[in-house]
Formats: structure tokens, C-alpha cells, sequence
């Protein structure tokens, strides 16, 4: 069971190693971290954008290029579309977000022409080592689903219980997070929340132990948990929190990271491959465990 980031590391080490592709590589904070995960052998990389600049950016940050291949393409949209396609042909096995919006890499991905389209839907999951925290914390979804409903709960929780697998944690804790931790049918997050619950006792939503609706509070915090009476093998142990909405999954992401300062690690699953997908301002250090989490995840 891997319980912190530095861990992650050493699995991704230990993995076969794998082929990363890089849509737009013209950002210094991406190809430091490119390049830390090519020197640690965690993959080797194709860099897919504008040569002159990738070049130029590495020669300012002292950045060794030689064992990564580069693929010349200044326009962003063909950029997006040669890094998608070279995971199509099996030339690369997962690709990874450069200097380019979310939604330009994402229309690549989604093209019919790509293949690489999954059966279910494509959620967001980041994985967040925070230093109050006994363990890692997963938090799901908020980047990519907007609002979902109850089947689609059920999916992006199958999505991040695939993510926790991959990561060693056999019976990962899901809680979803509501702002009250009793049903409420005025409240229909409360009301998914004791549905998933159901459904995961009767065996419909498999591999984890659901429990809710949990206050955030008592969902990672023992104390809380048992200072309002809750019985629960997830309170204060959860390994996944399923936020409502996506807002309530951006606010918390960014509150972990700027007000706790937990180092965290995302990508995008459902599709055939793992799409490495970490905000622009994230450190070099979190882009490097992203890639290792879309390594070991692959």
C-alpha cells in the first residue's frame, strides 16, 4: 500500500518502464519534470511541439535532452493531434498535457479517429500526500465532470477505485463528501450518498467500502467522527473523496495545496490511456509524480 508521493516514486521505478507523450512541450516547469522522469528511468519521452523553443528553454534551465526525442509541430492543435496519435499507434503508451489549454488536448483524445475513446466516462482524480494525513488522500472529481448525477457518481468512483488498485490499496475507503453527514432529501448529494452506499453492500459498486453521506470533517477525522456518534470503518480513514460537484472538488483540491501544502499527482482516466493533467501552476515536483501516477496506472 503506497502512503505517500515519495513511494509512488520508487512503484513507478520498479514498473516496466513506459513511453511518454507530450502534447506542446514548450513549458519549462513540464520538461523539468519530463526530464527528472526520463533520468530516473521511469519513462522515456517524445516531445511533441515547437522544436526552436523546447530547445531554447532547455538550454536556459541546464536541461539534458539527448535521450528524448522531439517531434517539430509549432501549431497547437496538430501538436495535441501527432502527441494523441502517436499513443494510437502504440508508438508511445499514455500522453500528458503541455502549454495548451484542457480542452484542446481533450477534443484530441476524444477524436473518433484516435481510438482511444474508453466504453465509460473520463473523470479527473488527484492524489494528494498531505502532511496532516496519515495516508494519501484522493479527491475525485473535480476537473473534469461538472455536475454529475448518480450513475455517473458510480462511474467516476470505479475510475478512482482503478487509480488506488494501481497504487496497492486493495479495499480502498470511499466517502462522499456532503455538508452534512444525515440524509437530507432536500439535499440530493445526501441522498447519492446513501444510494452508493447501498449499492456498494449489495455488491453493485465493487474493489471498495463506501460510506456515507460524511461530513468533510468526520470523513478524515476520527475525533469529529466519533464526536457526533458516527460508526463507520471509513470516517477518519477515508482513501477517496467523492466531491458533489466540481466546484466543491476545485476549492478543496486548491485548498490541500496552497493552505496545507500537500504535493499532489493528477491525471484524467476512462480513456484507453491516462491523460497526465496538473494545473499550469503546479510545481515541476507534482508534474513528476503525475507522470509516475499515469506510469504505474498505464
Amino acid at each position: 500500500m503506497i502512503k505517500r508521493l515519495d513511494e509512488l516514486i520508487e512503484l513507478a521505478i520498479g514498473k516496466e518502464k513506459k513511453i511518454l507523450s507530450v502534447a506542446v512541450a514548450q513549458d519549462s516547469i513540464v520538461l523539468k519534470a519530463v526530464v527528472e522522469a526520463v533520468k530516473l528511468q521511469i519513462v522515456d519521452a517524445i516531445l511533441v511541439g515547437d522544436e526552436d523553443k523546447i530547445v531554447e528553454i532547455a538550454l536556459s534551465q541546464n536541461l539534458n535532452l539527448e535521450n528524448i526525442k522531439i517531434v517539430n509541430e509549432k501549431n497547437i492543435i496538430k501538436a495535441a493531434a501527432k502527441a494523441v496519435e502517436l499513443v494510437s499507434s502504440g508508438e508511445a503508451h499514455f500522453i500528458m498535457k503541455g502549454m495548451l489549454g484542457t480542452s484542446d488536448l481533450l477534443k484530441a483524445v476524444l477524436n473518433k479517429e484516435a481510438n482511444l475513446r474508453g466504453k465509460g466516462l473520463l473523470s479527473h482524480v488527484m492524489v494528494y500526500d498531505v502532511p496532516a494525513y496519515h495516508k494519501l488522500l484522493f479527491l475525485t472529481d473535480g476537473g473534469m465532470v461538472t455536475c454529475p448525477e448518480l450513475k455517473e457518481k458510480i462511474e467516476i468512483i470505479n475510475n478512482a477505485v482503478d487509480v488506488a488498485h494501481a497504487l496497492q490499496i486493495d479495499i480502498p475507503k470511499v466517502a462522499p463528501v456532503c455538508a452534512v453527514e444525515v440524509i437530507n432529501p432536500s439535499m440530493q448529494a445526501t441522498v447519492d450518498a446513501a444510494a452508493l452506499s447501498l449499492m456498494n453492500k449489495r455488491g453493485q459498486i465493487k474493489g471498495c467500502l463506501i460510506d456515507g453521506p460524511l461530513g468533510l470533517d468526520n470523513a478524515i477525522s476520527k475525533e469529529a467522527a466519533e464526536h457526533k456518534g458516527i460508526i463507520s470503518d471509513v470516517a477518519g480513514d477515508s482513501d477517496i473523496l467523492l466531491v458533489p460537484n466540481i466546484e466543491a472538488g476545485n476549492f478543496l483540491g486548491k485548498s490541500l495545496t496552497y493552505f496545507a501544502k500537500a504535493e499532489s499527482a493528477g491525471i484524467i482516466v476512462g480513456a484507453k490511456c491516462p491523460v497526465v493533467l496538473v494545473s499550469r501552476a503546479d510545481s515541476a515536483k507534482s508534474k513528476l509524480y503525475s507522470i509516475a501516477l499515469g506510469a504505474v496506472v498505464v
